[in-house]
């Protein structure tokens, strides 16, 4: 980016929430099922039905609005957004205007550079999610209806954002939070959190904002990011070639890493917000407030600083541990079997992340349980087997989350720690080797490496490395 201007950027993001119900009727939100399935005459919009608000959507709104330090309006109303859309069927949609559930929050982001920083929240509100219009299949637009009426929390933050890099900490910090709450699954590709962007430039040091324009369609952070820093370029560019920016919306095209406008301020809607007339005002007491609050779970915060404090572990650990709370609870139930926390650690960031990542499942789907890691832990530390014969268990315990002293059993793993059973392997590879021996009387130290890893295959990996290095060094050093 030219360094004399600077980005002004706000995100609106959907989160759709993870009630069983659609936020004004009974229908399910189940992703995936036949379109126009999960449908009825108050979703459809049939005359002479009457939303009915679904509870849990208040809560969830309200322990999103806690989690991100939002002031809780005591009375919120909803409102009619009035456009007209194939997949609207009502002609309105259901949403919060003037007096939303959540307003004044904001969400810490942390730079590469490690630099922390405050994003405002202008407001969190409520509404009913539109359909969904599909125009890929060859002929005319279709439409599936089966996501209208399906909850959403609009999150609206400040425009305190100023480089792509920053929005996409912001959109990783505020999925880390919704999935933390288990409000939302945050699985933009299914379209559970979806984000437009409001960019602008300006001369560095002004005050007055630019003209904006708006990117959506971005299907994943990465994108986000893309989208943002392509349009911030084409600004600046555009007024260094002395053009002026039109406010406009702009489809992101991730094929072509390009943005294309799809409307013009002049086509933008005036939604003409009016109160709803068959909802009534939304009041969220002190007792309801409190109640909520009771049942927030522990954050990603709060448990680095319980990683890093309790544990010692180093903030680097701490961070990709808490990165979800499936993983946060998979190590600390490991925890709950050993005290050996930066053991359980780097098992946990190594090879089960490795294997959750390569298998793409969550670490509740994870096929060896805590307990047994836990345990497998515990025999390495307590010598019963070597790291080195840990790393051949674990693929057995992946097969069947079978007791790691079961497998070692069964298979003979059990670590030697019979002296005079080393001393003879050891014995055995300082005579095949004179060579070797030669160059660590010579003063070669690295060649004890060497024999360490001859009596280590040797004893297929069973002998106790720290008696294998104490025995060698004893009787090379004894032929000088």
């Amino acid at each position: 980016m030219n360094e004399k201007y600077e980005a002004v950027i706000g995100l609106e993001v959907h989160a759709q929430l993870s009630t069983e119900t659609k936020i004004f009727c009974g229908c399910t939100t189940k992703f995936g099922n036949p379109p126009n399935t999960n449908v009825c005459p108050v979703c459809l919009g049939h005359p002479g039905v009457l939303p009915v608000l679904n509870k849990k959507v208040v809560e969830y709104s309200v322990l999103l609005g806690l989690a991100t330090d939002c002031e809780i309006n005591e009375k919120s109303i909803f409102a009619r957004k009035n456009y007209f859309y194939p997949d609207l069927p009502k002609g309105y949609q259901i949403s919060q205007y003037e007096e939303p559930i959540c307003e004044h929050g904001k969400i810490v982001v942390t730079t590469k550079d490690g630099v922390t920083k405050n994003i405002g929240i202008t407001r969190i509100h409520m509404e009913e999610d539109a359909g969904k219009s599909i125009h890929d299949r060859g002929y005319d637009t279709c439409v599936d209806l089966n996501r209208t009426g399906t909850p959403l929390v609009e999150i609206v933050s400040e425009p305190d954002i100023r480089s792509a890099e920053e929005a996409y900490l912001y959109l990783t910090k505020l999925k880390q939070i919704v999935t933390y709450l288990e409000i939302c699954d945050g699985n933009m590709e299914e379209g559970s959190l979806r984000c437009d962007a409001n960019v602008s430039v300006r001369l560095r040091g002004e005050e007055k904002f630019g003209t904006k324009t708006e990117v959506k369609n971005m299907n994943s952070f990465r994108n986000v990011e893309r989208a943002i820093d392509f349009e911030i370029n084409r600004q600046i560019e555009l007024i260094e070639d002395g053009g002026k920016v039109v406010q406009q919306t702009l489809l992101w095209d991730a094929d072509l890493n390009e943005a294309f406008p799809m409307r013009s301020k002049e086509e933008a809607h005036d939604y003409r917000y009016f109160p709803d007339p068959d909802l009534m005002p939304v009041v969220v007491d002190e007792a309801w407030k409190e109640k909520i609050r009771s049942s927030m779970p522990e954050l990603a915060e709060t448990k680095q600083k319980k990683y890093i404090e309790d544990y010692k572990l180093p903030e680097y650990d701490a961070g990709v541990l808490t990165a979800t709370r499936d993983l946060a609870e998979y190590f600390e139930n490991v925890i709950t079997v050993t005290d050996d926390y930066k053991s359980a650690s780097n098992w946990v960031m190594g090879d089960i992340s490795k294997v959750i990542n390569e298998e793409k499942i969550t670490a509740i789907d994870f096929p060896i349980s805590p307990k047994n890691i836990g345990k497998l832990i515990n025999l390495i530390n307590n010598k019963t087997i070597s790291n080195a014969i840990a790393k051949d268990v674990f693929p057995e315990m992946l097969k069947e989350n079978k007791d790691p002293e079961v497998i070692i059993k069964e298979k003979n793993l059990v670590q030697i720690t019979d002296t005079s059973a080393i001393e003879e392997i050891v014995d055995k590879i300082i005579d095949a080797n004179e060579k070797q021996v030669q160059q660590f009387l010579d003063g070669k130290e690295k060649v004890l490496g060497f024999f360490v890893g001859q009596v280590m295959r040797e004893s297929k990996g069973k002998a106790n490395p720290e008696i294998v290095n104490k025995l060698l060094r004893e009787k090379l050093e004894a032929r000088r």
